[in-house]
């Protein structure tokens, strides 16, 4: 009976970690999508981070909002510089990050991050408001979206709509932000560019890396499954972009014309599927008849 209830216990644990590993797995590819219903590619920084906090209430909340971005940014192997009591603050700051009055920003959105960009690429200039009430529990977050990292996904990650009261990075944080700074991330990869190095980030934690390996793979089929649907018009809605509230029907027809234009790069390039040419070209004039013009340029070149 002892052996018996060992070996159930034994396989009960399995399945809490196999759970949470498919968990993981859906952060990872949630992250990727944008609150308005949009997939999106990957931005980063490129060059070092100089920070000049300004704002009401400094005193409480400097240490800590410097803190989050300094985990962040020496988790993804960035340099980061506190500017903030430099004459020339204002003009070397790459980063801005201002603790507002509490009337200032809505209760929905308590805390915003601005990332700009001249391409989908690299992030050249950040500015984060957050107000002085929520700057505590919002430091986290909006320094994980400083770096890049856009979405809002469900699980354990400080990304997510504040489940989890912590006052420091999670381990899927982590994992992720390892990732998007990794030599094989360049700015500008598609979703299904950036999911292999996700989860082959998470694989790497897991005790049985076989197992989990072929449990990502089954991930792989699942979700270019549904996206082949979504793309296509028939399928669902993504639950992450369901759970924003923010999304729009024009936001959800841009995120079908782009995860079309994603699924053509996807089985161009061999990135999550088998390299198919038929496939590529097929996603490819669907994205080039919704009015993608990446697509259109691809198609008008020769989709190779």
């Amino acid at each position: 009976m002892t052996a018996l209830l060992g070996l159930a216990a034994a396989g009960s644990a399995f399945a809490q970690v196999a759970d949470e590993f498919e968990q993981g797995l859906g952060t990872m590819w949630e992250v990727l999508w944008h609150q308005s219903g949009t997939p999106t590619r990957l931005v980063r920084w490129e060059q070092e981070i100089r920070v000049r906090v300004t704002g009401v209430e400094l005193g409480q909340h400097k240490a800590h909002t410097l803190e989050a971005l300094r985990t962040v940014a020496g988790e993804a192997g960035v340099k980061l510089v506190d500017v903030s009591d430099r004459s020339d603050a204002a003009q070397v700051a790459n980063l801005s990050v201002e603790i507002v009055p509490n009337h200032m920003l809505e209760d929905n959105q308590p805390c915003v991050t601005y990332l700009n960009f001249y391409s989908e690429t690299r992030i050249e200039s950040a500015a984060v408001q957050m107000r002085a009430r929520d700057a505590w529990r919002c430091a986290y977050h909006e320094s994980m979206h400083v770096m890049g990292v856009r979405g809002h996904p469900a699980g354990k990650t400080v990304l997510s709509y504040f489940p989890f009261k912590v006052d420091g990075l999670l381990p899927l944080d982590r994992v992720m932000l390892r990732a998007w700074y990794s030599p094989r991330i360049r700015g500008g990869m598609t979703p299904f560019e950036v999911l292999p190095v996700l989860a082959d980030e998470l694989v790497a934690t897991m005790p049985d890396k076989a197992k989990a390996a072929a449990q990502r793979d089954r991930f792989y089929a699942q979700t270019v499954e549904q996206m082949h649907n979504f793309a296509d018009g028939k399928g669902d809605v993504p639950a992450v972009v369901k759970r924003s509230g923010k999304f729009t029907e024009d936001g959800i027809r841009m995120g079908r014309t782009e995860m079309s234009y994603f699924l053509g790069v996807a089985y161009l390039e061999g990135a999550t599927v088998a390299s198919d040419s038929s496939q590529a070209v097929r996603w490819l004039q669907r994205a080039a008849s919704l009015g993608n013009r990446t697509a259109q340029s691809r198609l008008g070149g020769g989709a190779r």
